[in-house]
């Protein structure tokens, strides 16, 4: 009779990413451990009866020194990974207001970083939702309705004061009134304004649109779009989005590759009238389960940034908080 393997239990692992003066705590694991030599953030297994959040201000307090309380923490993304050897859980929290001064009170080394110093390479391949996390904004804006090319770039224009000054740093430039050709006028104009502005211009459709637009910072992709795929379809230097509803198509980002999504609508918008909003009950649930960054979408604005990142969400993406004619 055949033996039958016992199954791999999960770990469920704390990661706190501490940050100080736009800068990320990192450390790098023992040679001797699993996954040696490599970056990680700091952070251990929680123990049967804690909290995720007591298992951190122990772990950060045993492996670094540093003082955290539970009250600020804020969740960031959970993610499953399989290693073969071993199954992870990561569960991540942030937060700003870490007391003291960290020391590798492993004899492991420690160091403040910048989240664009952050390469995937360097750190366990779970990690990689978790860099871009923090290198991603906490507002993503979107463009709303023109009426021709020229229209969209002078509203572009106009709405840059209101862009900045949500600290926003990405734009997903969305046209569907527009025809192909007109599109392709419109995000060219747009892409090199963007630049020149110091924002990250990011395009809406497929693959095809991409290739045919030079010089944007990635593509956003509607879910008609990205359900079709098997696979990644932009390089891994520029960003991937898809805009997501349910449970399904977040997984089905994933597996594409996504580097973040948009889920919702979390309440009702203009842009879409009639359909039904999902609430913020069931945006925490579905962004619990997500691995990869989410905004919350739909009737939101930067104000609402906290709420979406305290349930679970990357922050917030829209239109009518900075595009004239989507007030």
């Amino acid at each position: 009779m055949a033996e039958t393997q016992s199954p791999v239990r999960e770990i469920h692992v704390a990661v706190g990413v501490i940050v100080r003066e736009d800068r990320v705590l990192i450390a790098r694991r023992p040679d001797h451990v699993h996954q040696g030599g490599l970056l990680e953030f700091p952070g251990g297994k929680v123990e049967p009866g804690e909290t995720v959040q007591q298992a951190l201000v122990r772990e950060i307090a045993e492996e670094t020194g540093l003082s955290l309380t539970e009250t600020s923490l804020e969740p960031v993304i959970g993610i499953r990974h399989d290693y073969g050897d071993k199954r992870v859980f990561l569960d991540v929290w942030r937060t700003s207001e870490a007391s003291g001064e960290p020391e590798g009170r492993e004899g492991q080394p420690v160091d403040w970083l910048a989240p664009e110093q952050l390469r995937d390479q360097d750190f366990p391949v779970a990690n990689r939702p978790v860099i871009r996390a923090l290198r991603l904004p906490g507002v993503l804006a979107i463009t709303g309705a023109m009426s021709s090319p020229e229209d969209g770039l002078a509203s572009l224009e106009n709405g840059l004061e209101q862009l900045k000054a949500s600290r926003a740093t990405c734009v997903v430039l969305r046209a569907p009134e527009l025809s192909p050709d007109d599109y392709v006028r419109f995000a060219s104009k747009s892409v090199a304004l963007c630049t020149e502005q110091g924002l990250t211009p990011i395009l809406h459709g497929s693959a095809e649109m991409f290739d045919a637009v030079p010089g944007a910072g990635g593509l956003h992709m509607p879910w008609r779009e990205a359900q079709a795929l098997a696979s990644r379809p932009v390089p891994e230097s520029v960003w991937l989005g898809v805009s997501c509803h349910d449970a399904t198509q977040l997984d089905q980002a994933a597996a594409l590759g996504a580097d973040y999504a948009t889920l919702g609508p979390v309440q009702p918008t203009r842009s879409h009238p009639g359909r039904p909003a999902m609430g913020w009950e069931q945006f925490e649930a579905l962004a619990a389960r997500a691995v990869i960054p989410v905004y919350a979408l739909g009737g939101l604005g930067p104000e609402e940034e906290n709420a979406a990142r305290r349930l679970g969400g990357q922050g917030v993406a829209g239109i009518r908080f900075w595009w004239p004619s989507g007030r």
